[in-house]
């Protein structure tokens, strides 16, 4: 099936600029809760943000939504094709934004995915709200231990874009979850 809104995707992914991704965003259908759940594999949508180029280096998976209060944001793939879910209370988050283009570096990045599997965890770490961001109401996805936001919006039945809106100023962090 023709879809404007995933071949515009699949251009973004190229890499673009925040205010072409959040333009894309804005246009783009809001989505309910219970239309997240399962479990869903990551990519990353470069736009210039200082978390671009860390998660997916590091074996980021995706996300599983079990339900409203049991949401796993933090997927990663280990070793032999299997996943594990890492407590986002345990990144060190203010340390990554601020060194993230030193976290970059393939050498670093070797010696931080093992250390992964030390955060495992098998509790949710964070639940699922309608909330209204940029004017329209749609599914977010709230951490229990960080202040962040990851709102979404339908690009097509299998697809959507995730706009993780982080405290502070700037661009949030844009990333696509296809379903599994």
């Amino acid at each position: 099936m023709d879809n404007e809104p995933t071949r515009r995707l699949q251009e973004l992914q190229g890499g673009t600029d925040a205010g072409t991704a959040l333009e894309f965003f804005d246009a783009l259908p809001p989505l309910q809760v219970p239309e997240l759940y399962g479990s869903w594999r990551g990519t990353e949508i470069p736009t210039g943000h200082r978390l671009d180029g860390l998660l997916e280096p590091l074996g980021w998976h995706g996300k599983r939504f079990d339900g409203d209060e049991e949401v796993f944001p933090l997927v990663f793939a280990g070793a032999g094709g299997g996943v594990f879910n890492v407590n986002p209370a345990l990144v060190p988050l203010s340390a990554v934004l601020r060194f993230g283009p030193l976290l970059r570096k393939p050498e670093l990045l070797a010696q931080i995915r093992p250390a992964l599997r030390l955060a495992r965890t098998r509790r949710p770490g964070a639940r699922l709200r309608m909330t209204e961001y940029r004017g329209v109401s749609s599914a977010t996805m709230i951490y229990d231990a960080l202040p962040v936001l990851d709102v979404f919006r339908r690009v097509d039945a299998e697809t959507v874009l995730g706009a993780m809106d982080l405290r502070g100023p700037g661009a949030p962090f844009f990333f696509a979850l296809h379903r599994e």
